[in-house]
């Protein structure tokens, strides 16, 4: 576009300084700009992938120096993953709370009480939270104040995590099925029967891909219109998929309690390779340059080529590894049942980092140099991990006691 501003006015420069000027700080004051794109915005990200491209603080070389920066105590377990956008982290508990923090310092911004146990991890689009409950509802409510704008209810426990893609929410529930609603109201566009459960959907392409573990016992890692709801294929495993897949280059990656790990056609659903694990498979997979990163139930990390299947490093934990791993600047983070947060070379396998009381079931998120995860086995904490001398830590509770729920993811 031609400029209509000549270099020399100096009124006309200082107008168009003036104007830009209003328009940062109206942008930064009231975010009605884009979001950072290093936030994390849902459970897969915004890359269906599980991975931070632009973390550049955290790496190989620095990740041993985390320290706790603070952790906030809930009233019940935390096994739903931190979401993290415009400097606030949304996560839920199964004390019924989705509760908004500070990243900075954990403090409280305010906590919404859903109704019961929330397994889900929250998605954060367009203002909305939006999150799934044991009390069969998906819920939307206004990320700055945590006031409820709508509610949509389905037959069953809602453990699903939402995926947000422009104006839809897709989501799953125990009752069987998958559902694509209206972000702005929660009217329903479309439900699909036969192709829900635990497993959280990730939205690809125009495609909707989805495991199934639900009071029919449905088995299998379904393929949806986005626009429709109509089924494109199905592949059936030998056990319930509670892990969510992942998309990339044409290939979707998910986990399956028959012990394995499928590579399959995104558009046929025709198996390109699969991978036994010495378990059942709930963790959910992180794919990042070319590597598929899931944990199972036989303790162990596992990095596998994503063309061939192919193990290529694997690290065996004390504890099963069921949440889900993420990836950020060369690093992996991955938290066990044996009660510790972990990071390690993504190249490698070489342990870099290990937290006590920061393991559980709750999958990290990665952010501006900082880890954010639900922490400790039956403790109801967020915790917040950065590196020392980064920022002052900050204990902001030592957490509490909470009940043990089947996970999620």
């Amino acid at each position: 576009m031609t400029s209509h501003v000549r270099p020399r006015t100096r009124t006309g420069m200082q107008a168009c300084l003036v104007s830009l000027a209003i328009f940062l700080l109206a942008t930064f004051c009231f975010g009605q700009g884009p979001s950072a794109p290093a936030d994390w915005t849902e459970f897969h990200r915004n890359d269906m992938e599980r991975w931070n491209p632009y973390e550049s603080v955290l790496n190989v070389n620095n990740v041993g120096n985390l320290v706790l920066r603070w952790s906030f105590a809930t009233g019940g377990n935390v096994e739903s993953s931190p979401a993290v956008i415009d400097g606030v982290v949304y996560i839920g508990s199964t004390d019924g709370n989705l509760y908004a923090l500070d990243a900075k310092t954990g403090t409280k911004l305010w906590s919404d009480r859903i109704g019961t146990d929330i397994l889900s991890s929250p998605a954060v689009a367009n203002g909305t939270v939006y999150i799934s409950s044991d009390d069969h509802y998906l819920h939307a409510v206004n990320a700055k104040t945590g006031a409820k704008l709508w509610t949509f209810r389905t037959r069953s426990w809602m453990y699903s995590s939402p995926a947000v893609v422009g104006s839809v929410v897709y989501v799953g529930s125990y009752d069987g099925s998958v559902y694509a609603l209206t972000a702005k109201t929660g009217a329903k566009i479309w439900g699909h029967f036969g192709g829900g459960g635990f497993s959280s959907p990730a939205v690809e392409g125009g495609m909707v891909y989805v495991g199934s573990m639900d009071r029919d016992h449905e088995t299998h890692v379904s393929a949806l219109n986005a626009g429709t709801g109509v089924k494109q294929w199905s592949y059936a495993t030998e056990s319930y998929v509670l892990s969510s897949p992942a998309v990339a280059t044409g290939v979707v990656y998910v986990g399956s309690f028959d012990n394995h790990v499928y590579a399959l056609n995104a558009k046929t659903g025709a198996t390109l390779w699969n991978y036994a694990t010495g378990s059942q498979v709930w963790s959910s997979p992180a794919v990042a340059d070319g590597v598929v990163y899931i944990g199972s139930d036989d303790g162990n990390l596992y990095a596998l080529d994503a063309d061939t299947g192919t193990q290529l490093w694997s690290y065996q934990t004390g504890g099963a590894v069921d949440a889900s791993p993420a990836v950020a600047n060369g690093v992996v983070y991955a938290a066990s049942k044996d009660n510790n947060l972990y990071a390690f070379d993504a190249k490698t396998g070489t342990k870099l980092f290990s937290y006590s009381g920061g393991g559980g079931f709750s999958s990290p998120a990665v952010v501006n140099g900082v880890v954010y995860d639900g922490c400790g086995m039956g403790v109801g904490s967020v915790c917040a991990f950065s590196l020392k001398g980064s920022e002052p830590p900050i204990a902001i509770s030592k957490g509490v006691h909470g009940r043990r729920i089947p996970k999620s993811h």
